[in-house]
């Protein structure tokens, strides 16, 4: 396994069947951070109705919020390291643990040989066919992840979940896209309405649905299929990843990252092209301070692990972020960012477009 080179949204399978995904592009030399994906059901089993997952002859169960990392905490320790910068265990595999390593570029090229021999399949095929010819992409450029990776997908009921590598295909497939949803035939964006959070527990204490909602559709990455020949409409996203010539792995066991406590700003967004990956990571201008440790007006960045504020902001926006003040300390320097991440205070999280330098936060 020494030269195992792995990347955001590859799968690590370990001894005891738990599904990992790799976490980000940034790991310590001998492991590799990740999130608890799914568990054989002879270790663990899920009363969440949309846990279940089967390949017809095993049964498997997808962990949601923070139920892996407990579980893993709990049951498996050996799958927490120690992550250095931060000084405290994370959930990770070390390169010595993994049995098996699933890519998704590799899962896309099986998917796309097979005859379509049910619905998901064939709706898959349809997709990558149509955003190839529409973009001048290459299917070589996609990936799959999710069930349809691990084989343990439903024909009529899972979701197409496709990865995309590199920045400027990524920029392609979104033009693309936007022409899709304007021409309102085979694809429309899933948030064109609120359909999709209709009914939900919403948690969040500072970001509304209806603020979620208008900022999910302008980053027109989840899209509506609709198959005519299984006259269903199939929620497909496609999941931004770097190319290998764009990673970087920025873990320094030198460095050190230091809490500040909490923090609330607005602040002007000065780059941005690494908003559509994980972590995302926003370069900033600190404008407003309404609460926040001595060195916050010094904040230079974002960063966040969470999905839902991936390609939350553009370049030129200002923004409202809550989260932790982290100051990172390194042989260069030390610098200050905030970070949006699995903690005690989640969903007091937020990073949102907002107008004006008001105490309101008003949104665009």
């Amino acid at each position: 396994m020494a030269a195992l080179r792995l990347r955001d949204r590859d799968a690590i399978v370990t001894k005891e069947g738990l599904i990992f995904r790799v976490f980000g592009y940034t790991h310590p030399k001998d492991a590799y951070i990740c999130d608890i994906e799914y568990a054989p059901a002879a270790i663990f089993k899920s009363e969440n109705p949309k846990a279940f997952r089967s390949d017809g002859h095993n049964v498997f169960y997808k962990f949601y919020e923070d139920e892996g990392w407990r579980f893993i905490r709990g049951s498996f320790p050996q799958y927490m390291i120690l992550h250095g910068m931060l000084g405290r265990k994370v959930v990770g595999v070390k390169r010595s643990e993994i049995a098996q390593v699933r890519r998704p570029q590799e899962g896309l090229i099986r998917l796309a040989a097979m005859k379509p021999e049910d619905q998901l399949v064939s709706a898959t095929q349809k997709v990558l066919g149509l955003v190839t010819r529409q973009s001048g992409l290459s299917a070589e450029d996609f990936g799959v992840f999710g069930s349809l990776l691990h084989g343990f997908y439903h024909p009529l009921f899972s979701d197409i979940d496709l990865t995309l590598c590199g920045s400027s295909q990524v920029s392609k497939l979104l033009e693309t896209l936007k022409d899709l949803y304007a021409l309102g035939s085979s694809f429309s964006n899933e948030f064109e309405t609120d359909q999709s959070i209709r009914g939900k527990n919403w948690q969040f204490c500072n970001f509304s649905p209806q603020e979620y909602v208008w900022h999910q559709r302008r980053k027109l990455i989840y899209a509506l299929f609709k198959d005519q020949e299984s006259e269903r409409t199939i929620k497909t996203e496609f999941e931004p990843v770097k190319g290998w010539n764009e990673i970087s792995n920025e873990y320094d066991s030198t460095a050190r990252v230091l809490q500040r406590g909490w923090v609330k700003m607005l602040a002007r967004i000065t780059k941005d092209y690494d908003a559509p990956f994980i972590p995302s990571t926003y370069s900033i201008e600190p404008l407003e301070v309404s609460e926040g440790a001595k060195g916050a007006l010094e904040t230079k960045r974002i960063v966040s692990y969470m999905e839902e504020f991936r390609v939350q902001a553009q370049k030129g926006e200002t923004v409202y972020v809550e989260g932790n003040l982290e100051e990172v300390t390194t042989s260069r320097g030390n610098f200050y960012q905030v970070a949006l991440t699995y903690c005690p205070r989640y969903y007091e999280q937020v990073l949102k477009a907002a107008t004006g330098r008001s105490s309101q936060h008003h949104i665009v």
